[in-house]
């Protein structure tokens, strides 16, 4: 009887250790998954962080048109001097300050001046170019003509680069300026000549001169 009440202490000894044993790896393994849970729970708890809005840069409002109505206008008629008449930029000012032109005051007529587009060398050209083939001139009374106070008031760089580029026959010039002295003055072969080469007169070259005479009666 003393020996089975041991076997059953023995083995009731030994179901308590290994008891012991596992639930010892099971308390482990239970923490182990119950912190990775807080963890997890942790982690989708933090919120992933919204990307900030920069604020949008205020747009520059574009500037008022502020410039005096009469300035536009003597721009626009700056402009149509310039593109219809091809006149030079002294001969535009003055036209528009002119009390018997435009009556522009001065700071209006600058105003266009500064603002105009314009290019004064295509403009000496075109007035070139109606000096020869209207009035039969001479390269330089053209050129005189271009530059003169009195006339077209180009500079001596916008008149040169006119006469330059001008696609004129000067021989044919004199030759028709010698017939119109013929026929209107009655002028002689000799005064004609002097007439076509003289400072005072025509300007012609001796050469252009020479054929307008020879051939006034062809």
């Amino acid at each position: 009887m003393k020996k089975l009440i041991k076997r059953i202490f023995i083995v009731l000894f030994a179901l308590a250790v290994i008891g012991a044993v596992f639930g010892k790896d099971s308390g482990g393994s239970t923490s182990s998954r119950s912190q990775s849970t807080v963890k997890e729970s942790a982690a989708k708890e933090e919120k992933t962080p919204e990307p900030v809005k920069t604020a949008e840069p205020e747009k520059t409002p574009e500037p008022k048109d502020d410039v005096p109505k009469e300035y536009r206008n003597a721009l626009k008629k700056a402009q149509s001097y310039s593109d219809m008449m091809y006149m030079s930029e002294t001969g535009i000012y003055e036209q528009l300050t002119s009390e018997y032109g435009e009556g522009f005051s001065a700071e209006a007529a600058q105003y266009a001046i500064d603002n105009l587009d314009a290019d004064y060398k295509k403009n000496a050209l075109k007035k070139a170019e109606s000096y020869s083939s209207l009035m039969n001139m001479s390269k330089e009374s053209i050129r005189d003509q271009l530059t003169s106070e009195y006339g077209e008031k180009f500079t001596a760089e916008e008149a040169q680069y006119a006469v330059d580029n001008l696609d004129a026959d000067y021989n044919y010039n004199a030759l028709q300026k010698a017939k119109s002295y013929q026929d209107t003055m009655s002028m002689s072969k000799s005064a004609i000549y002097d007439q076509l080469v003289s400072s005072y007169g025509e300007k012609f070259t001796a050469e252009e001169a020479q054929y307008a005479v020879d051939h006034l009666d062809d």
